[in-house]
């Protein structure tokens, strides 16, 4: 019997607000390197959990400061990696795309990335996620986990 795997969703939440945060105001000041920055630390966070910017002012800020809890479950953290990595994939493409001067495709890109992390931030739904268990489900080489059993 292996033993439980378990995931702070507090932490993956505060992830998603700074994304949003950071897109967000990328947009509302129409700044391509903001949204680019936050393309970064997506995907650093995807490659290298441990050295995840959002991650580390969670677990070396809030929760110190009694800002934040930790809220653990049983569940996979390579689900939440992968959405990680898809989410960091569609920010570069729309800062790349923001670059080129393709503004509408560009911040279109970022705003889907703000509407999925706001579903999941809101919502509890993670459509990185979902997708990685379809991947999953198809057999698919390196989506290896199966959904954790929810007991609440």
């Amino acid at each position: 019997m292996t033993a439980e795997r378990r995931v702070d969703h507090n932490q993956i939440r505060t992830n998603q607000a700074f994304t949003i945060v950071l897109l967000a105001l990328a947009f509302v000041l129409d700044a391509p390197g903001l949204a680019a920055f936050t393309a970064a630390v997506m995907l650093i966070s995807a490659a290298a959990p441990s050295l995840g910017l959002f991650s580390r002012l969670y677990r070396h800020l809030l929760l110190p400061a009694g800002l934040a809890r930790p809220q653990a479950i049983a569940d996979n953290p390579e689900p939440h990696r992968f959405a990680q990595l898809v989410g960091g994939v569609v920010v570069a493409a729309g800062s790349l795309a923001l670059v080129a001067g393709l503004t509408v495709p560009g911040w279109g890109l970022i705003g889907l990335v703000i509407v999925l992390a706001s579903l999941n931030l809101f919502a509890g739904w993670c459509a990185g996620c979902t997708l990685y268990y379809w991947l999953h489900r198809l057999g698919v080489p390196g989506f290896d986990r199966a959904p954790v059993e929810m007991t609440r």
